[in-house]
Protein backbone atom coordinates (compact mmCIF):
# COMPACT_ATOMS: atom_id res chain seq x y z
CA UNK A 1 0.00 0.00 0.00
CA UNK A 2 1.49 3.35 -1.15
CA UNK A 3 1.33 5.79 2.08
CA UNK A 4 0.34 9.42 1.08
CA UNK A 5 2.75 11.75 1.51
CA UNK A 6 2.57 13.59 5.11
CA UNK A 7 1.68 17.25 5.05
CA UNK A 8 4.85 19.58 4.93
CA UNK A 9 5.03 21.62 8.28
CA UNK A 10 7.65 23.59 7.86
CA UNK A 11 8.35 26.27 4.96
CA UNK A 12 10.21 24.68 2.13
CA UNK A 13 13.55 25.87 1.40
CA UNK A 14 13.22 28.11 4.78
CA UNK A 15 16.75 27.63 6.62
CA UNK A 16 15.21 27.24 10.79
CA UNK A 17 18.60 28.01 11.80
CA UNK A 18 18.66 31.60 11.00
CA UNK A 19 18.31 34.72 12.62
CA UNK A 20 14.37 35.34 13.04
CA UNK A 21 11.30 35.05 15.96
CA UNK A 22 9.60 32.21 15.30
CA UNK A 23 6.06 30.77 17.16
CA UNK A 24 5.56 27.54 18.14
CA UNK A 25 2.61 25.31 19.30
CA UNK A 26 3.57 22.17 20.79
CA UNK A 27 0.63 19.55 21.48
CA UNK A 28 0.49 16.75 23.53
CA UNK A 29 -0.24 13.58 22.18
CA UNK A 30 -4.01 13.21 22.10
CA UNK A 31 -4.31 16.51 23.47
CA UNK A 32 -4.83 15.13 27.04
CA UNK A 33 -4.94 17.63 29.67
CA UNK A 34 -1.98 16.60 31.89
CA UNK A 35 -0.55 19.81 32.53
CA UNK A 36 -3.16 21.24 34.81
CA UNK A 37 -6.54 23.25 34.56
CA UNK A 38 -7.67 26.28 33.94
CA UNK A 39 -10.01 27.17 36.79
CA UNK A 40 -12.50 30.18 37.07
CA UNK A 41 -10.71 32.33 40.36
CA UNK A 42 -8.77 35.05 41.20
CA UNK A 43 -5.00 36.20 41.30
CA UNK A 44 -2.18 36.19 38.41
CA UNK A 45 -1.54 33.18 35.53
CA UNK A 46 0.68 31.26 37.20
CA UNK A 47 1.72 29.59 33.43
CA UNK A 48 4.12 32.71 33.44
CA UNK A 49 7.38 32.03 35.26
CA UNK A 50 7.37 34.49 38.06
CA UNK A 51 10.55 33.54 39.06
CA UNK A 52 12.77 34.15 35.64
CA UNK A 53 12.60 36.97 33.74
CA UNK A 54 12.01 35.33 29.89
CA UNK A 55 8.45 34.84 30.88
CA UNK A 56 6.58 37.54 33.07
CA UNK A 57 7.93 40.95 34.25
CA UNK A 58 6.21 42.92 37.06
CA UNK A 59 5.28 46.05 34.49
CA UNK A 60 3.56 42.98 32.32
CA UNK A 61 5.37 43.93 29.38
CA UNK A 62 7.31 41.14 27.74
CA UNK A 63 8.35 42.80 24.94
CA UNK A 64 11.79 42.74 25.93
CA UNK A 65 14.12 40.42 27.50
CA UNK A 66 15.64 42.36 30.00
CA UNK A 67 18.87 40.17 28.57
CA UNK A 68 18.61 41.18 25.17
CA UNK A 69 17.37 44.72 23.17
CA UNK A 70 14.62 43.75 20.81
CA UNK A 71 15.47 46.72 19.33
CA UNK A 72 19.02 45.54 17.97
CA UNK A 73 17.69 42.92 15.95
CA UNK A 74 19.46 42.47 12.72
CA UNK A 75 15.59 41.93 10.98
CA UNK A 76 14.69 45.87 9.82
CA UNK A 77 11.00 45.08 10.49
CA UNK A 78 11.34 44.53 13.78
CA UNK A 79 13.91 47.43 14.34
CA UNK A 80 11.17 49.74 16.07
CA UNK A 81 9.94 47.31 18.50
CA UNK A 82 11.10 48.83 22.39
CA UNK A 83 10.16 48.18 25.41
CA UNK A 84 7.04 50.11 24.94
CA UNK A 85 5.62 48.72 21.77
CA UNK A 86 3.28 46.23 22.32
CA UNK A 87 -0.18 47.65 23.72
CA UNK A 88 -2.34 45.53 25.76
CA UNK A 89 -5.83 45.37 25.46
CA UNK A 90 -6.80 46.81 29.38
CA UNK A 91 -9.95 45.18 29.65
CA UNK A 92 -8.76 41.56 28.64
CA UNK A 93 -5.91 42.01 31.13
CA UNK A 94 -8.56 43.00 34.06
CA UNK A 95 -10.43 40.08 32.83
CA UNK A 96 -7.36 37.60 32.38
CA UNK A 97 -6.71 38.28 36.34
CA UNK A 98 -9.86 36.42 36.62
CA UNK A 99 -9.01 33.49 35.07
CA UNK A 100 -5.60 31.44 35.35
CA UNK A 101 -3.93 28.16 34.53
CA UNK A 102 -3.05 26.05 37.56
CA UNK A 103 -0.05 23.84 37.22
CA UNK A 104 0.23 20.16 38.34
CA UNK A 105 3.72 18.80 38.61
CA UNK A 106 3.88 18.10 35.28
CA UNK A 107 3.12 21.78 33.93
CA UNK A 108 5.38 22.77 36.09
CA UNK A 109 8.10 20.20 34.51
CA UNK A 110 7.11 21.42 30.98
CA UNK A 111 7.53 25.38 32.66
CA UNK A 112 10.96 24.86 33.92
CA UNK A 113 12.45 23.27 30.65
CA UNK A 114 11.10 26.11 28.66
CA UNK A 115 13.44 28.34 31.09
CA UNK A 116 16.42 25.50 30.47
CA UNK A 117 16.01 25.88 26.84
CA UNK A 118 17.06 28.99 26.93
CA UNK A 119 19.86 28.60 29.64
CA UNK A 120 21.00 25.20 27.49
CA UNK A 121 21.33 27.32 23.94
CA UNK A 122 22.83 31.10 24.71
CA UNK A 123 21.45 32.00 21.16
CA UNK A 124 17.87 31.49 22.05
CA UNK A 125 15.99 33.96 23.46
CA UNK A 126 12.43 33.43 24.86
CA UNK A 127 10.09 36.10 24.33
CA UNK A 128 7.63 35.01 26.06
CA UNK A 129 5.42 31.59 26.59
CA UNK A 130 2.34 30.20 27.99
CA UNK A 131 1.77 26.44 29.39
CA UNK A 132 -1.87 25.36 28.73
CA UNK A 133 -3.65 22.28 29.75
CA UNK A 134 -2.81 20.58 26.59
CA UNK A 135 -0.33 21.80 24.71
CA UNK A 136 2.56 24.99 24.80
CA UNK A 137 3.04 28.03 23.10
CA UNK A 138 6.20 29.72 22.86
CA UNK A 139 7.50 33.19 20.97
CA UNK A 140 11.35 32.55 20.55
CA UNK A 141 14.53 34.44 18.58
CA UNK A 142 17.33 32.90 17.00
CA UNK A 143 20.61 35.25 17.35
CA UNK A 144 23.80 34.14 16.86
CA UNK A 145 25.52 37.21 17.88
CA UNK A 146 24.88 36.57 21.60
CA UNK A 147 27.60 33.74 21.07
CA UNK A 148 31.47 34.49 20.74
CA UNK A 149 32.14 31.10 19.92
CA UNK A 150 31.97 30.83 15.83
CA UNK A 151 32.70 26.78 16.15
CA UNK A 152 29.15 26.84 17.95
CA UNK A 153 26.50 24.83 15.78
CA UNK A 154 23.00 26.45 15.78
CA UNK A 155 20.81 24.27 15.75
CA UNK A 156 17.57 24.68 13.59
CA UNK A 157 13.82 25.31 15.38
CA UNK A 158 13.16 21.53 14.72
CA UNK A 159 16.07 20.57 16.78
CA UNK A 160 15.61 22.99 19.60
CA UNK A 161 11.78 21.86 19.86
CA UNK A 162 12.99 18.35 19.96
CA UNK A 163 15.75 18.68 22.59
CA UNK A 164 12.76 20.11 24.60
CA UNK A 165 10.42 18.02 24.25
CA UNK A 166 12.60 15.21 24.63
CA UNK A 167 13.73 16.43 27.73
CA UNK A 168 10.28 17.14 28.87
CA UNK A 169 8.87 13.73 28.54
CA UNK A 170 12.01 12.00 30.51
CA UNK A 171 11.70 14.12 32.95
CA UNK A 172 8.06 13.18 33.59
CA UNK A 173 8.91 9.73 32.86
CA UNK A 174 10.50 9.85 35.81
CA UNK A 175 7.97 11.70 37.93
CA UNK A 176 5.41 8.12 37.38
CA UNK A 177 3.84 9.39 34.17
CA UNK A 178 4.99 7.00 31.67
CA UNK A 179 2.26 7.05 29.36
CA UNK A 180 2.95 11.06 28.41
CA UNK A 181 4.20 11.97 25.17
CA UNK A 182 3.77 14.78 22.68
CA UNK A 183 2.20 14.86 19.47
CA UNK A 184 4.44 13.98 16.24
CA UNK A 185 6.18 17.23 14.84
CA UNK A 186 4.73 21.08 16.10
CA UNK A 187 3.18 24.06 14.34
CA UNK A 188 5.23 26.97 13.52
CA UNK A 189 4.92 30.44 12.03
CA UNK A 190 7.83 32.55 10.91
CA UNK A 191 7.53 35.92 12.76
CA UNK A 192 8.63 38.52 9.65
CA UNK A 193 7.27 41.94 10.91
CA UNK A 194 6.54 44.09 14.18
CA UNK A 195 2.44 43.91 13.77
CA UNK A 196 2.62 39.86 13.65
CA UNK A 197 4.95 40.21 16.74
CA UNK A 198 2.22 42.24 18.71
CA UNK A 199 -0.44 40.14 17.50
CA UNK A 200 1.14 37.05 18.74
CA UNK A 201 2.69 38.06 21.83
CA UNK A 202 -0.84 39.26 23.00
CA UNK A 203 -2.16 36.30 21.70
CA UNK A 204 0.23 34.02 23.74
CA UNK A 205 -0.41 36.35 27.16
CA UNK A 206 -4.09 36.10 26.97
CA UNK A 207 -4.54 32.54 25.81
CA UNK A 208 -6.00 31.53 29.61
CA UNK A 209 -8.51 33.67 29.07
CA UNK A 210 -9.60 32.01 25.97
CA UNK A 211 -9.46 27.98 27.09
CA UNK A 212 -12.85 27.18 26.55
CA UNK A 213 -13.29 28.26 22.95
CA UNK A 214 -9.24 27.20 22.22
CA UNK A 215 -8.87 25.02 19.08
CA UNK A 216 -7.33 22.44 21.54
CA UNK A 217 -9.77 22.68 24.15
CA UNK A 218 -10.97 19.91 25.62
CA UNK A 219 -13.65 18.92 28.33
CA UNK A 220 -12.55 17.96 32.22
Amino acid sequence: MIRKNRKRNRKEGFDYSQDNLYFVTICVQNRICCFGSIPVGTGRDLSTNHNHDLSTNHNRDQSVNHNHDLSKNKNPDLSALDSHSVNFNEDAINEKDEVQMKLNEYGEIAKNQMVWLQEQYPYVVVHCFVIMPNHVHVLLEIDKSLVSDKDIKIKSVSELIGAYKTTTSKCIHLKGLLSFAWQRSFHDHIIRNAISYERIFNYIESNPLRWHIDTFYMKP
